[in-house]
């Protein structure tokens, strides 16, 4: 990891990011261990939170002291209002959300036991994923952060990333395959899960699958692999940053800090192995918070972890 003393994480993001994607609201249940079979289990903590990768990566960039825009999908019942009630009050710009008349908005329940895994059952009306007709206006935009979660809207908002000259980054998670390598192809920065990027290179190891984009993918890649570390690079060159050494409590909605603050990192134009290292940082101090995206820690946190 770069020293403190090279890092230049003051803010100077001028314009600001479109995150474009899912928004759901979670129930999120830590328990002491995961259930085994049916029964009734009382948790040690619970929350409720709005998230989804898109609004999630949304939230943290404004922790991080960003400034930024949600292009997601919620119903007009009242479980959209506390959708956009919360990511607003994180400092995210919500006027771009979508409204669907008669649709009800995504809601997950997740179970978590000490150790951070979990079990997520989601439910998304098939009309909050349907298409948009027009791809969004970027006049002012500095960078287009896309999820897999909404296909449609992803493709579009890319495509014009691409026109508009600014960085297209892709959170290449676990989702079907075809939509994954059609993405891909269509950003200029590709951050992929360790489970995206071995759906679309096929590789056995998150390092073989940088490796593999390394040849395939003619931007930016990275594989973000937990502990592991990240994998990345461009133009056939791979390195490896290592990943912080916690004590993981919840890594739900890490990698959506970590694509914040790499979506951060580029727009205010640092070096990419500060860029990489602010990210692993932000993310690893998520994964010590319960409450998923609630986590997600400020630019100050950051510094003063990255100090120690």
């Amino acid at each position: 990891m770069a020293s403190p003393g090279s890092l230049r994480y003051a803010s100077g993001m001028t314009k600001p990011i479109l995150c474009v994607g899912a928004l759901t609201m979670d129930t999120i249940f830590l328990l002491e261990a995961l259930p085994g079979g049916p029964g009734k289990f009382l948790p040690l903590d619970a929350v409720e939170v709005a998230e989804g990768m898109a609004a999630a990566q949304a939230a943290s960039i404004a922790r991080l002291g960003g400034d930024v825009a949600l292009w997601a999908s919620a119903g007009d019942d009242a479980i959209g209002d506390r959708l956009i009630a919360q990511i607003s009050a994180e400092g995210v710009d919500c006027s771009r959300v979508r409204r669907v008349p008669g649709a009800r908005s995504g809601f997950s329940t997740i179970f978590m036991d000490r150790r951070g895994e979990r079990m997520i059952v989601p439910k998304y009306d098939a009309d909050l994923m349907a298409p948009p007709a027009t791809a969004p206006d970027l006049s002012g935009f500095a960078a287009v952060m896309t999820d897999v979660r909404w296909p449609g809207a992803a493709e579009l908002a890319l495509l014009a990333a691409r026109e508009a000259g600014i960085p297209g980054i892709l959170d290449a998670d676990v989702g079907p395959r075809e939509v994954i390598q059609r993405l891909v192809g269509l950003a200029s920065h590709v951050v992929a899960s360790e489970g995206g990027a071995a759906l679309v290179t096929g590789a056995n190891t998150p390092q073989q699958s940088a490796e593999r984009l390394s040849s395939g993918h003619a931007g930016f890649f990275a594989v973000t692999a937990g502990e592991k570390g990240c994998w990345w690079g461009s133009g056939g060159t791979v390195r490896h940053t290592p990943a912080p050494q916690i004590e993981a409590i919840d890594t739900l909605a890490a990698g959506d800090v970590f694509h914040g603050a790499f979506a951060v990192g580029l727009v205010e134009g640092w070096q990419m192995s500060e860029t990489i290292a602010f990210a692993s940082a932000a993310a690893a101090l998520k994964c010590t918070r319960f409450g998923g995206r609630l986590g997600a820690p400020t630019r100050p946190e950051v510094e003063a972890f990255l100090a120690r």
